[in-house]
C-alpha cells in the first residue's frame, strides 16, 4: 500500500533560512554549460607506478551516473573497481580525476586506450599504488557566470559575497543532493524502511511528489500497472527508473526491482534523508543568528582535522574561542543521523531531536537493517576563499562572474543563493531572491 503524505511530513529539503539580510539581485546560471566551470583541486598527485590507472576527465553536460557507465563499460569492470573523489554537476563543464583498478591489463596500452567520448575529454593518465576514495580532494575552483541580471550590479554582488568572507557560507546541501524532484531524501526513507512498494510509487508514479508534465503517461501506465507500456517510455537519463520498471516488466517483486536498482544509489537515497535532516537544523541556526558562534553543549569542528570536540562551560569561557571562530579554525557543527554519530548537549542538541521529532523520525531508524548507515557531524559553515567577480559582455549578452575556491563537500549553488535567490539553482529568479 502506498504511503500517503501525511504518512510522510518531510519538507522541501531545500535552504529556506538565508543568511544575508540585502535584497537578493536575481539572475540565472547554467544557461549553457561554459557558464558553470568546476575544476576539482587534488589532495595529491598519483605517483606513477601501482595498480590503479588515474585519469583526469573533462566533462560536459554529463551526469556522474553516465560517466560511471561509460567507464565500466570502457574498461569493463564493476562499479568497485572505480574511484573518485566527489560527484560534479551533470550541467557545466567540469575537471576531476578517476581511478580505475586495472592491475592485469598490459599498462602501455591500458593507459593509452581512454574511452571516446563527445562530451568527455581525457587529459592526462597515471598509475598509482591506491583507489581514489570520496574526499580526496582539497576542494573545488569555480567560475561561474550569471545571465540575465544587469551587469552594474556586480558591486552589490561582490559585497554580499564579501561578507560571507567574515561570517563564513552556510554549509547547506544544495538542489543535486535532492535530485530534480527534490525527493531523494523521501526516497531514502522508504529505503530504510523497506517500504518497496511505497518507494516505486515515489519513483515511477503520479501520487508522489511533483513530476515533470512531460513524463505524465509513464507515470499513469505505472500506476495502471502496465510496466511494458511504461518501460520504453523512460530515456537513459532515468537510470533507476528504467532499471526498476524493467524489473517489474518481467513479474519480480516490488522488492527485487528496488534492489535491482543498485546499493549505490539507494545508499545515496539514505544519504539524501540524512542532509535534509541537517539543513534543517542549519535553518534553525542561521534563524537564531547562531551560525558563527558556539553555544554549551555544541560540537566543535576543526576544520584542519575534520574532527569534533565538546563546548563546556569551560571552554565557552576560554577568551581564545572568539578568535578560533574568527579565524575559521573551528565551526559549530550538524547532524548527519546515524550509528557512531557524536550527540552534542544543551540547546544544540534540543535543536537537532525537535528537528528529528517533527519529521517523525527516531536515532534507531538509520543504526538497524540492511541500508543502516553510519553517521557523523558537518561543519555548519564553511570558508570561501580567493573570490574574484567582475562584469561584462559576450556573444551571449551580459553577465556577472564570480569565481571562487571552497572546501570539499561544499556547494557553490549555496554560495550563489545568498547573493541571487533561488536563480542559483539554474532557474530564472525574480529581484526579491528567496527568504
Amino acid at each position: 500500500m502506498a504511503v500517503s503524505d501525511a504518512q510522510l511530513p518531510l519538507n522541501d529539503p531545500l535552504p529556506h533560512a538565508r543568511l544575508i539580510a540585502a535584497p537578493a539581485t536575481g539572475g540565472s546560471i547554467k544557461e549553457r554549460p561554459e557558464d558553470f566551470l568546476v575544476d576539482e583541486l587534488p589532495l595529491y598527485e598519483p605517483c606513477g607506478e601501482g595498480e590503479h590507472l588515474y585519469l583526469r576527465v573533462q566533462k560536459r553536460n554529463v551526469a556522474h551516473n553516465e560517466l560511471m557507465s561509460i567507464l565500466q563499460q570502457h574498461y569493463k569492470v564493476g562499479e568497485a573497481a572505480i574511484g573518485f573523489a566527489g560527484m560534479k554537476d551533470k550541467v557545466g563543464v567540469t575537471q576531476q580525476t578517476v581511478s580505475i583498478h586495472l592491475p592485469d591489463r598490459e599498462k602501455a596500452r591500458a593507459d593509452t586506450d581512454v574511452p571516446t567520448h563527445s562530451r568527455l575529454q581525457f587529459l592526462w593518465t597515471a598509475r598509482h599504488a591506491n583507489k581514489l576514495r570520496r574526499g580526496h580532494l582539497v576542494g573545488n575552483r569555480f567560475l561561474i557566470r550569471i545571465r540575465k541580471v544587469d551587469p552594474l550590479k556586480a558591486p552589490a554582488v561582490h559585497r554580499q559575497l564579501t561578507s560571507l568572507l567574515r561570517t563564513g557560507v552556510p554549509d547547506y546541501y544544495g538542489f543535486q543532493r535532492f535530485g530534480y524532484r527534490r525527493n531523494n531524501h523521501r526516497l531514502g526513507l522508504h529505503v530504510l524502511r523497506g517500504e518497496w512498494t511505497a518507494l516505486l510509487d515515489e519513483l515511477l508514479g503520479l501520487r508522489g511528489s511533483a513530476s515533470p508534465s512531460h513524463q505524465r503517461e509513464r507515470r499513469e501506465f505505472y500506476d495502471a500497472g502496465q510496466y511494458a507500456e511504461s518501460a520504453p517510455l523512460w530515456t537513459r537519463n532515468d537510470r533507476a527508473e528504467r532499471v526498476a520498471i524493467g524489473v517489474l516488466r518481467r513479474g519480480a517483486a516490488h522488492r527485487e526491482a528496488v534492489l535491482a536498482i543498485g546499493r549505490t544509489t539507494l545508499s545515496f537515497w539514505v544519504s539524501a534523508l540524512q542532509s535534509y535532516i541537517f539543513n534543517e537544523v542549519l535553518d534553525r541556526r542561521i534563524n537564531a543568528g547562531l551560525l558563527d558562534q558556539l553555544l554549551e553543549g555544541d560540537l566543535a569542528w576543526k576544520h584542519d582535522s575534520r574532527r569534533c570536540f565538546p563546548i563546556d562551560a569551560a571552554e565557552l569561557a576560554n577568551p581564545e574561542l572568539g578568535d578560533r571562530l574568527q579565524a575559521f579554525e573551528i565551526s559549530p557543527s550538524g547532524p548527519l543521523p546515524g550509528s557512531g554519530m557524536l550527540t552534542p548537549g544543551g540547546e544544540a542538541l534540543r535543536n537537532e531531536t525537535e528537528v528529528m521529532a517533527a519529521n517523525g523520525l527516531a536515532p534507531e531508524l538509520f543504526e538497524q537493517g540492511p541500508f543502516a548507515t553510519t553517521g557523523s557531524r558537518r561543519p555548519l559553515r564553511v570558508q570561501i576563499t580567493n573570490l574574484e567577480v567582475d562584469s561584462g559582455f559576450d556573444e551571449h549578452g551580459p553577465y556577472i562572474r564570480v569565481a571562487f575556491d571552497l572546501p570539499r563537500g561544499a556547494y557553490a549553488t549555496v554560495v550563489l543563493r545568498e547573493a541571487i535567490g533561488a536563480g542559483a539553482e539554474g532557474g530564472d529568479v525574480g529581484e526579491e531572491g528567496r527568504g
